[in-house]
């Protein structure tokens, strides 16, 4: 650099300082530091706790959480509330009311109520064993052990082995590397120099990378427990709220009469890991359910399915028709009775009481009741109950690594499963293993390593590091990860290293160069030490320039072993790249070819970071060393300054060589969103992590692909933000027949559209986008994002995570799905479904959900059928009886037809029906789309079932009718009887429903034969014993020898083979029909698998059909003035670090000395 050069740069840095600093309106430097609200804004009383002391001030909250739904004193009200929510409860519960007034009912006082007392008790018993499952997870939670000081207990060390239940506001823990914080805590000292320590919060907002805490200076001493009992203090802070980024308080120190402030950087919250720290000591400010992360929790849904909505509004119509029917039966009633009184005087007309038309009316409506099924509720209950179990059991959903199999922990939502459209995603722990490893590398143009190996493969590698032409290149690339980074070694007993690094990346080079003999072993605070092969080597550190969101790159500048001043550069490729020496193409280095290889290397999914150095004179660094310190000593807008500084010396580089760090995925990941994409399942991920590594992570699971456009929402000023949602709106309708569209929106932009008005403009633009992934997402954000979705779209929501953070997002969708985690079990606790692996997901919707969805429809559907198929005959009976109320069944062959005849078939068909095999189901995900759009049940399937209902019964009584109309003489001259008609009619409708069950089977099994013929024979070895209970037993005497006289009836033998085909004729020529002429794909498939035909060019053609019908609904947009969101290629850059923290990193690596010793905080 000339000196003319030198000096241009320097005056125009000194200027611009200059007039930033006399600017009146400029911005504090204090304004960068999270601002502590005031501590009286809110209408609560400040809390003052009392350190370590028995007695506070007041009583505070347990530290024991409850996530269950009841207790011994709610679980009544809450469970009658929510089971009398269910139209068909309340119905019955009339029923049973109406059933007790004396000589109203036709069909006794307890045929109603001893059914609804066994349905209620079931589901106590299902909700009960739910309920009891979150109580054990939260004991396992509640009962972790923690280290608590207390020393006004009489004990010789004060320090007792608690359980987190125990812990109380005041207390002083001891919390361990690697243990979760049992409450939220302010940090008082530490292992660390400075009071610091490295939390990770992912378990709370999903970032991976390590953030810093400091203790205040004045607690930074107690580092025993002498320390600790003679600390005398109180703290004066805000009642709990859930802010998660936010505290204002105070510390007392009562000997010395000192307050001082306290804000977010010395607190620690609940749900937290402790990492690469030894120990803390901090005092509990809030605990239990008055923790931050439990404020952001929210008490357990009541949740209902789409299915058992749909039912519920069914019901209310079949109540509206029972009241029409009933109400026609009595006015017809009272008609008959009027101009038949004469006629038929010995009935006792005239003695009836002039409100003889009110209980008429209340004898039709408890005779026709059983329009609506009481069984139902019985059979569902069973049925997903024994649902769940199926799911709970299945062996290809376990997780072998961590010793987890999958939990249905409610059975309310198994149909669900099978309709999703939309799935909601975190992304550390549940799509992202929260390992990073160095897998690959560029140096000097040429490429070390394997995606495909487990560990880098180093032979070829340290073979041109001894000799070969581009070996000062690849000591220089092993010298810059050795020295470019913020990581703190330290030795353990076996001579190895544990890395304190804030950055996952940096620590995953930093441990990936031990491979290559590059050992990083000692940290001063002005120099490192790095074992290099067999050489030591000792670096001076002079600068750090940190990296942050802007500048995209970290740069040391440190004197090496030889005396040479270098700067080492690692960053994003559109920031070193510009940043390139211009001098003749061989000082250029091998920019080329490593833009080549990090592209290969992005396309595989790596995150990628360019390295570069340059040598620096000592006269240039000199000079620019006093341009930075200016910088950093200023008052006003010191980062910025600090910025242009760096920008003066980060130029003329040489590019090195390009590293690829895998963020590894779960297993499977990518072919399992791969399936779900198929299923035409949009997926949107919401994280509290950056951009970068979010949408890295989207490439490495092929969530985006290479040519998915990408529109970003990053501005968060309300116009220009509203101004490029329309117009993007607008380009992505002309866009979206030819290029898959992915949306990417930062948090700033989100919190706007998710208090604004433009969030149903935002929803417009994001169905267009076969991918949303939003970042830097609060729990709060991605919850009110499930909602908006969930509510303007009408379509079944899945949410899945793995953390507390996740909790509100999975209450909130319409199916929550756990994922198992290393942190905590908060996301299990308030799951509906528990998994070990996101892969599962695809057979737990494919599979389970699929069978679970198209067997429940079938049994409402069957339900409804069978009943009505019997019980509306007692309507066609009343034409011919005058609608006196008679019945022509006998009354507990009433209830016993559901009970004992009817219930197996329908508990067949919801446990062992299934469309399809699994494997083709899982090979297929397109037939999931079948079961997407409601076409199993909906408002026209159930009323074409309920109009075949009653077609079958109108030819059953009226085939039945015509026979007996004449009389029939039995064998002993006596002459059947309405009862004697009754059982031959209940005969066929027991014969006919069974069989019909048979006719909406898709797979037979041997359970389906004995539950249709097996039904119908206990019905005949029934009748017969039936038949002979009087007088032996007290109970139904005008059944006595009926079996009998209906065996010995040659008629009844006649009609047993003609009815019933008569009756179900026309539904079988339907299907065969239909089968023929209009076969579905999923009755194709069905004949391929039966016939072990290949099925996938049936579904080619179902791909075919899709793609036209989603281009045909594609959205029509108005034309909006404005240019859409530039695409930009995508390179893999990706760098996670805490940004603006309590600690800069140049500071931080200068208190740290690794040859001393830590306290052991004992």
């Amino acid at each position: 650099m000339s000196k003319n050069t030198d000096q241009v740069f320097e005056t125009t840095f000194d200027s611009n300082m200059e007039s930033q600093s006399n600017n009146p309106n400029q911005i504090n430097l204090d304004s960068h530091i999270a601002p502590q609200h005031n501590l009286h804004t809110n209408h609560e009383p400040l809390r003052l706790i009392r350190i370590n002391k028995p007695i506070q001030s007041v009583k505070f909250c347990s530290n024991s959480i409850s996530t269950s739904k009841y207790n011994f004193f709610t679980f009544l009200p809450i469970f009658l509330f929510e089971q009398f929510q269910k139209y068909s409860n309340v119905f019955f519960l009339i029923i049973v009311v109406l059933q007790q007034i004396p000589g109203v009912s036709p069909t006794g006082r307890y045929t109603t109520l001893v059914p609804l007392i066994f349905i209620l008790g079931v589901s106590a018993i299902k909700e009960l064993v739910e309920d009891y499952k979150r109580r054990k997870s939260d004991k396992m939670l509640n009962n972790k052990p923690t280290k608590i000081f207390r020393s006004y207990v009489a004990i010789e060390s004060c320090w007792s082995n608690l359980k987190w239940k125990d812990v109380c506001v005041g207390d002083i823990v001891k919390i361990s590397a690697g243990e979760l914080f049992p409450a939220d805590l302010l940090l008082l000292s530490s292992s660390e120099p400075n009071s610091i320590c490295y939390i990770q919060t992912s378990n709370l907002d999903g970032e991976t990378n390590l953030k810093i805490r400091q203790g205040l200076s004045k607690t930074s001493h107690i580092l025993d427990s002498h320390h600790l009992k003679n600390f005398n203090a109180e703290i004066e802070c805000e009642p709990p709220n859930q802010h998660l980024y936010e505290y204002a308080g105070k510390l007392k120190l009562l000997d010395e009469s000192i307050d001082i402030p306290v804000g977010p950087d010395q607190i620690l919250l609940r749900g937290s890991l402790l990492q690469n720290t030894k120990w803390v000591y901090g005092i509990v400010i809030y605990t239990g359910h008055e923790t931050k992360i439990m404020k952001n929790s929210t008490s357990p849904p009541f949740k209902r399915s789409q299915v058992e909505k749909t039912t519920n509004s069914q019901i209310f119509a079949l109540f509206l028709i029972l009241l029409t029917i009933s109400l026609i039966s009595s006015i017809t009633s009272e008609i008959w009775s009027g101009s038949n009184a004469k006629l038929h005087w010995y009935l006792g007309f005239e003695n009836e009481s002039p409100n003889n038309f009110f209980y008429t009316f209340l004898t039709f409506f408890i005779l026709y009741n059983n329009l609506i099924p009481i069984s139902l509720q019985v059979t569902l209950e069973l049925v997903k109950f024994l649902q769940a179990s199926f799911i709970n059991m299945d062996e290809e959903m376990y997780d072998y690594e961590n010793g987890f199999s999958a939990i249905a922990r409610t059975s309310n939502l198994n149909e669900e499963l099978g309709q999703v459209k939309f799935i909601f995603s975190d992304k550390t722990g549940t799509l992202t293993c929260n390992k990073m490893e160095f897998k690959r590398c560029s140096i000097a143009g040429i490429q070390y390593g394997s995606g495909n190996e487990h560990q880098f493969n180093s032979y070829e590698l340290l073979k041109n590091l001894e000799n070969h032409q581009t070996k000062k290149e690849i000591d220089e690339f092993l010298s810059l990860l050795a020295t470019c980074h913020t990581v703190i070694p330290e030795r353990k007993d076996d001579n190895s290293f544990d890395y304190q690094a804030s950055s996952p990346d940096e620590g995953a080079l930093v441990k990936g160069i031990q491979r290559f003999g590059v050992v990083f072993h000692s940290r001063e605070p002005d120099r490192i030490k790095v074992k290099f092969l067999e050489e030591e080597r000792e670096y001076k550190i002079l600068n750090l320039l940190e990296f942050n969101s802007n500048r995209k790159r970290m740069s040391v500048i440190l004197r090496d072993q030889d005396g040479k001043i270098k700067l080492y550069c690692k960053g994003a490729d559109n920031v070193i790249i510009p940043r390139v020496s211009l001098y003749p193409e061989d000082f250029r280095g091998y920019t080329d070819e490593s833009i080549d290889h990090m592209e290969n290397f992005a396309k595989e999914g790596f995150r990628t970071l360019v390295l570069a150095y340059r040598i620096i004179s000592e006269d240039e660094y000199q000079k620019w060393n006093t341009i930075y310190t200016k910088a950093a000593l200023s008052i006003h807008n010191r980062e910025k300054h600090i910025e242009e500084a760096a920008e003066l010396i980060e130029k003329n580089l040489i590019v090195l060589g390009v590293t690829a760090i895998e963020d590894k995925l779960q297993e499977e990941v990518p072919e399992t969103i791969s399936m779900l994409q198929r299923a035409d399942i949009k997926i949107w991920v919401l994280t509290g992590d950056k951009i970068e590594t979010a949408v890295n992570i989207g490439y490495s699971c092929k969530l985006l692909q290479e040519n998915t456009y990408l529109i970003y929402l990053v501005d968060d000023r309300p116009d220009k933000l509203k101004e490029t949602i329309r117009a993007n709106i607008y380009h992505a309708s002309r866009r979206l027949k030819d290029t898959p569209l992915a949306l990417i929106i930062d948090g700033k932009a989100l919190q706007f559209i998710l208090s604004s008005d433009c969030s149903k403009n935002f929803l417009e633009l994001a169905l267009v986008c076969k991918t949303v992934i939003c970042c830097r997402a609060t729990p709060k954000n991605k919850a009110q994002i499930v909602d908006l979705v969930k509510k303007n779209t009408g379509s079944i929501t899945l949410a899945v995570g793995d953390g507390a953070n996740d909790v509100s997002m999975i209450q909130a969708a319409h199916v929550g799905v756990g994922i198992y985690g290393r942190e905590g079990t908060q996301a299990l606790s308030a799951s509906d479904y528990a998994i070990g692996k996101f892969r599962f997901l695809s057979k737990l919707l494919f599979v389970h959900g699929i069978w679970n969805y198209k067997r429940l429809c079938k049994v409402i559907l069957y339900s409804f059928y069978k009943n009505i198929c019997l019980y509306i005959i007692e309507f066609w009976f009343a034409l011919s009886n005058g609608f006196s109320g008679q019945i022509l069944f006998e009354r507990w062959l009433i209830s016993l037809y559901n009970v004992l005849f009817t219930a197996a078939p329908p508990m067949a068909l919801g446990l062992f029906d299934r469309p399809s095999m699994s494997n083709t189901m899982i090979k297929f995900p397109e037939l999931y789309r079948i079961s997407q759009n409601k076409s199993d049940f909906n408002i026209k399937v159930f009323w074409t079932w309920i109009m075949n209902a009653f077609i079958h019964s109108i030819v059953l009584y009226y085939v039945c009718f015509g026979i007996f109309k004449k009389d029939i003489v039995l064998a002993d001259g006596t002459i059947g009887d309405y009862l004697f008609m009754g059982n031959h009619v209940y005969t066929y409708c027991v014969i006919v429903v069974c069989l019909k069950s048979g006719l909406e089977t898709d797979s037979w099994t041997w359970i389906t034969h004995l539950s249709i013929w097996g039904s119908i024979g206990f019905w005949f070895i029934f009748l017969i014993i039936y038949s002979q209970f009087w007088p032996w037993i007290g109970l139904s005497p005008e059944m006595t020898g009926m079996a009998s006289n209906v065996y010995r009836c040659s008629i009844f033998w006649m009609g047993l083979i003609f009815v019933p085909i008569l009756v179900l004729l026309p539904d079988f020529i339907y299907k065969t029909l239909q089968r023929t002429l209009f076969k579905t794909y999923e009755q194709a498939i069905q004949e391929n698998e039966a016939n072990n035909k290949e099925v996938e060019s049936i579904i080619r053609k179902s791909r075919i059909t899709e793609t036209a019908r989603l281009l045909k609904s594609a959205f029509s947009f108005t034309r909006v003035p404005s240019g859409m969101t530039q695409e930009q290629r995508y390179r893999g850059f990706a760098f996670s670090q805490e940004e603006n923290g309590v600690v800069r990193q140049a500071d931080l690596i200068r208190v740290y000395n690794t040859n001393i010793d830590k306290p052991s905080g004992s």
